[in-house]
């Protein structure tokens, strides 16, 4: 039996047409424009505005959008998988109402949390439906309305955050191409440093939870700084070495976009700084869906056979990388 491989066979996105720009931010709290730029290297984000629109909102536009540029029907897609850490609710889940207003019928739908690495928990797992042979058509989903969660009164995170969504389609091969080899690791010592306390089970919301601003990111910059370097770059160095890859074999390196010193740090470590997919100056962190946002707005650089070198790290902690072949002329799509 010939081995089953799960490629991405197109790509959607949608970012808001509002920007939020350093200056707008210097007016709401005590920053600049330089030390923004110099700490992080994010000019402007995204921001998701108008009443009762969520993270579905992007999603279904993406998604939309990935329908029109692949020709599908939506009537074939037999399961949505969405990651995000910000879903319109509790319940249902932000894949239901994606399948819903997507015209997705006969969908398979669930939500996955894995913060900002949630693109690569996603896509591994939709691999594996693929691989088992029992499905043909996922659509992943990963994205966030960050601003719905970042605190406007704090200057070291209200800086870093926008909104945006990415799809892919997932189908099979037999070919050499597809998602390879993945490296997915969590730490939970990460918990005390990048969260936000309010409105889970621990400690559900109420007026407490509010008066005390439990319901924003909070985050110690300096030991996430630190602990993102090191883990998405040996992460990626080790998925390198074991699928024996010189740097001459790397098209293209796919790091989250937190920090840009993280992604040049990451970069030189892989000794690959002229091959970083780099968005992070228009969009901000997005959480999951900077990773697929950067795939979509490179699609035309890239080549069937490229070889792709995805990584992320978020809160949890959560990190990891991917190798992953793409399977088509981006400037045929």
């Amino acid at each position: 039996m010939e081995k089953i491989n799960a490629i991405i066979t197109g790509i959607g996105g949608y970012v808001p047409e509002d920007v939020l720009t350093n200056e707008d931010i210097s007016k709401m709290v005590d920053t600049t424009d330089e030390w923004i730029m110099t700490r992080v290297g994010i000019k402007e984000r995204r921001i998701l505005r108008g009443e009762d629109r969520g993270t579905s909102y992007m999603g279904i536009n993406a998604v939309k959008q990935l329908f029109e540029k692949t020709k599908v029907n939506p009537e074939e897609i037999q399961a949505i998988i969405c990651a995000t850490t910000t879903p319109d609710y509790t319940f249902p889940t932000m894949a239901s109402i994606i399948a819903y207003n997507t015209g997705c019928k006969n969908a398979l739908t669930f939500d996955m949390q894995g913060a900002c690495s949630g693109f690569l928990y996603a896509l591994e797992t939709a691999a594996n439906y693929i691989r088992s042979g029992r499905y043909s058509k996922i659509v992943v989903v990963a994205g966030d309305k960050m601003t719905s969660i970042t605190d406007y009164t704090d200057r070291t995170t209200c800086p870093l955050f926008g909104d945006g969504c990415g799809a892919v389609l997932i189908e099979p091969t037999h070919e050499d191409l597809g998602v390879i080899d993945t490296l997915l690791r969590t730490d939970g010592t990460g918990l005390s440093h990048l969260n936000m306390y309010g409105g889970g089970s621990a400690f559900p919301s109420s007026h407490e939870t509010v008066d005390k601003r439990m319901h924003y990111v909070y985050q110690d910059g300096k030991y996430v700084f630190k602990h993102a370097v090191t883990y998405m770059a040996d992460a990626s160095i080790e998925v390198v070495e074991r699928n024996h890859l010189a740097k001459e074999d790397i098209d293209w390196i796919v790091p989250h976009q937190a920090n840009l010193r993280i992604i040049d740090a990451t970069a030189k470590r892989l000794g690959v700084e002229d091959k970083v997919m780099i968005n992070i100056q228009k969009y901000g962190n997005t959480s999951a869906g900077t990773i697929p946002l950067c795939l979509w707005e490179y699609e035309s650089q890239l080549k069937k056979g490229d070889t792709l070198i995805l990584t992320a790290f978020g809160a949890g902690f959560t990190w990891g990388a991917m190798y992953l072949k793409w399977a088509y002329d981006g400037k045929k799509a």
